[in-house]
Formats: structure tokens, C-alpha cells, sequence
């Protein structure tokens, strides 16, 4: 086993991304660590520093799609990434898919991004599952928001999850529960040229991909590691 996960772990630091779809894949990645840096760039409407410092992973979903005409859903495609070992710098990150659905009279169509922390260990287990669903099989919060912003409350504190959407240039706490995250591991072949799932690459003590360097850059800018 250890071997394996050392093999896994080489590939990972010198896998390329493959050719027919790295064009998109690499706008994805940079969309990705664009979301963040703007949301990190605003201070009286950003993730508080001490909850970020805190965090396990950062999912970021850049343009979640939420159509409705009476039956409603959500689906975007972004990443999820974790802290190295140790938690000094961050690890490579892991493609996911964010799918919802909601019942009721509506109709229409927007794009919002959305942020997620992962607070725990728990939640991190979660990650490295084909898939699970917000708040049925994981606690979780709409997130507070300003750098400052007191986090001392039981529901930041014990939730798995915190999660944050922007919209039409407005960011805030919000409920994904009902959503379901799942491995993309057409998107992971896209990056890595295998047909890894979150658990291979999140639990792989690899070194991020040169694709990622932007979205490694932006979160190592503002939590180089985790507090204690």
C-alpha cells in the first residue's frame, strides 16, 4: 500500500495535462483561483482570516448554474484542495461536481461561484467519497462573512462544512443543503492523465501540478498553513 501511494504520489508531481482538453481544464483552474483571490481581496466581505486559517480543504466552484422552470437544480464544476502534510502549504487539487435540485413554483436561470471550507477532519473524510450530500450526510452552515468576523458560535465551530455564494457581485453565507458533491473524474483524467478519484489525489502527499500554480499561489497567499 505504501508503495502504491508513493508511486501515485511521483505521478502526481509530473503529470501533464492532456492536450485535447487542457485549454478549458486551465481556464477552469485559473477561474478557480480568480474566485478566491477576489473574495479574499475584499475585507468587509470576505471569508473571516481565523475560520480560513482553520480549514482542512477550500472547495471553489466558479459559475455554479441554477436553471428553474418549475423543477429546479444546481450544477457546477470546480476543485477541491487540502493542506499538505503538516499543514504547511497546500496539496494538488481534485476535481469535483456540485449537482442540487429543489421543488416548487420558479423559473429562471443564473450563475453564482461558490466557496466552501472544510473544517475538520470529518468533512475532509467526506471528500474522499464518490460522493456525498450537504447536510444529510454532512453537518454544515452558511458562512459568516468579513475578515474579522467573530467565529466563537457552536455552529461554525462544529460544522463539517461553511459555504459562501457570489452573486452579481454579492458575497454571503448560504445553505447548499440538498447538494450533492461528487468526484469528476473525467476532469481528474483531464488533469493528471489517469482516472484518479479525490480520495487518490487528496490523500497522496503529492506536490501540486504546474497546471494549479495560480490556484496554489492565491491560497498559500492567504493561509500558508493551519492553525493549530
Amino acid at each position: 500500500m505504501r508503495w502504491i501511494s508513493l508511486t501515485l504520489a511521483a505521478a502526481l508531481a509530473c503529470a501533464p495535462v492532456l492536450a485535447n482538453d487542457d485549454t478549458k481544464t486551465g481556464d477552469r483552474l485559473n477561474n478557480a483561483a480568480t474566485l478566491f483571490s477576489e473574495v479574499m481581496g475584499t475585507p468587509d466581505r470576505t471569508i473571516p482570516q481565523g475560520l480560513l486559517n482553520k480549514a482542512y480543504c477550500v472547495v471553489l466552484v466558479p459559475g455554479l448554474k441554477k436553471a428553474a422552470v418549475i423543477v429546479g437544480g444546481k450544477y457546477g464544476r470546480g476543485y477541491a484542495v487540502c493542506r499538505a502534510a503538516g499543514g504547511e502549504g497546500w496539496g494538488p487539487p481534485a476535481a469535483i461536481r456540485i449537482e442540487g435540485g429543489s421543488f416548487g413554483l420558479q423559473a429562471g436561470y443564473s450563475s453564482s461561484d461558490v466557496v466552501l471550507l472544510i473544517m475538520n477532519a470529518g468533512g475532509m473524510k467526506r471528500l474522499t467519497k464518490s460522493k456525498f450530500t450537504i447536510g444529510a450526510e454532512a453537518t454544515a452552515a452558511a458562512g459568516p462573512v468579513g475578515r474579522d468576523a467573530t467565529a466563537q458560535t457552536d455552529g461554525f465551530v462544529t460544522a463539517e462544512i461553511l459555504s459562501w455564494s457570489r452573486s452579481h457581485g454579492l458575497f454571503g453565507g448560504v445553505s447548499l443543503d440538498g447538494a450533492t458533491l461528487r468526484n469528476d473524474i473525467d476532469e481528474n483524467e483531464a488533469i493528471y492523465g489517469q482516472r484518479w478519484t479525490s480520495k487518490d489525489i487528496l490523500t497522496s502527499g503529492a506536490k501540486p501540478i504546474p497546471a494549479a500554480e495560480k490556484l496554489q499561489s492565491a491560497l498559500s497567499k492567504y493561509s500558508p498553513r493551519r492553525a493549530g
